[in-house]
This record gives C-alpha cells, structure tokens and sequence, in this order.
C-alpha cells in the first residue's frame, strides 16, 4: 500500500499533518474507544500486549503489576487523550507528535492482538470480502500513518 507522505518536519521541530477531516475523526474515534477500553475494560485481553509479563515468578509478576500498573495506565491514557484533543491541529509539537506515536502504537498493538497480526501476515493478499477487511484496513492506516510520524521526527 502506497501512501505520499502528508506528515512533513516543519520549523523548530514541529511536526505538519495535512490529513482530512475524515482521518482526523477515526483518530478521535480510536483514541476514545482505547481510553474507554483501558477505563471500562482493564482486564480485556486484548489489552495484553500493552502490559507483557515483566517477571516469570507469579509473585514477582504480581508485585511488579501492583508497582507500575496504574502509572503506564496513565501514561496510555494521557497520550490518547492528548491525540483526541490534537486530532484537529496542523502543526503538532515534538511532544505532542511524541503522544501520537505512542498512542498509535498502543491502538496498533490493541487491534493486531485481537485480528492476530503477525509479522508474517500477508498484505498482499489482503481479500476485500474478509469480515475484517476493514479493521485490518484500519490497522494498516495506523501503521503508516506511524511510519510517517516516526520518519518526521527523525
């Protein structure tokens, strides 16, 4: 899939997006439906990959959860919501193209665990009739739109 770049490096640092009001409302979408997940759902599995097992003794495991749990909580939820505000913006900071980043990867790792995307899945070969089509689409855009930013920064 092959996209022209619209997230372009601007001035002092910035980051530019000409993206169209139609990708600025999914952002908003999948921003508030990972925050209602993270809030309404926390023990979802889909939200594994977000929180992968620091420790291969339960207790330990369990200890460290209660340490840092709440505090990576957070810091999801302050990038998402930050991409739910920023959503409509040109220019974003470094700090704020920093949240997107983090806040696409976490949306990217949340849909690829429930469509069980791996590293081997074969885009080419990506059938327009799936039942899914359209949530792999959706990732797919995440994904790129991911690369532009990280490539942006850079």
């Amino acid at each position: 899939m092959l996209f022209r770049s619209r997230i372009r490096r601007a001035r002092g640092g910035a980051v530019r997006l000409e993206l169209a009001e139609e990708e600025r409302g999914l952002l908003r979408q999948v921003a508030g439906e990972l925050r209602a997940l993270l809030d309404e759902e926390p023990e979802d599995p889909s939200l594994r990959r977000l929180f992968p097992t620091a420790h291969a003794e339960p207790e330990r495991e369990r200890e460290y959860r209660e340490l840092t749990r709440d505090q990576l909580v957070r810091g999801r939820e302050q990038s998402l919501d930050l991409l739910r505000d920023t959503a409509g913006q040109e220019l974003l900071t470094p700090e704020e193209a920093d949240a997107w980043v983090r806040a696409l990867n976490d949306a990217r790792l949340v849909l690829g665990t429930r469509l069980d995307v791996t590293e081997d899945y074969d885009w080419d070969g990506l059938d327009e009739t799936n039942p899914r089509a359209q949530e792999l689409a959706l990732y797919a855009y995440l994904s790129w739109l991911q690369e532009q930013l990280v490539e942006a920064m850079a």
